[in-house]
């Protein structure tokens, strides 16, 4: 599960989401990798830097990226549920730090939040099937 979370150049094939990811970083997933993932969102597509700001293998990392007054942390934890079943859980927040761009994100939330809980919840469809299908 772990390896299938963090393979940044395969992640294109798994979400289906994702239209591209650019690796910008050289060496195995860690602290301090970085990459552009570009997805499309609200009708258009969208590319945000992202980098990774806490890895602890195979349990947990955390990401986190700024885009447009908001800065953003996505939380990855896996808990083996014996041999063969993991469980993972993400959590996803974003701070606004105010000026127009964060204003408009706070007029717009309850539309936002929508969205990112469906592409969330979409994207670990999308990982499930991923898994699941190798393992058979």
């Amino acid at each position: 599960m772990w390896e299938s979370l963090t393979d940044l150049r395969g992640m294109v094939h798994v979400l289906t989401g994702v239209s591209g990811v650019e690796v910008l970083t050289e060496g195995a997933f860690g602290v301090g990798t970085r990459w552009r993932e570009t997805r499309r969102m609200f009708g258009k597509e969208a590319t945000e830097e992202m980098w990774v700001t806490l890895c602890e293998p195979p349990e947990r990392y955390v990401v986190e990226a700024e885009s447009h007054g908001t800065h953003y942390v996505s939380e990855w934890a896996l808990r083996a549920e014996g041999p063969s079943a993991t469980t993972v859980r993400m959590t996803f927040t974003g701070v606004t730090s105010g000026g127009v761009a964060g204003v408009l994100a706070k007029l717009l939330g309850s539309l936002g939040s929508r969205a990112v809980s469906k592409a969330i919840a979409k994207d670990l469809d999308d990982i499930a099937a991923a898994v699941e299908g190798r393992a058979r």
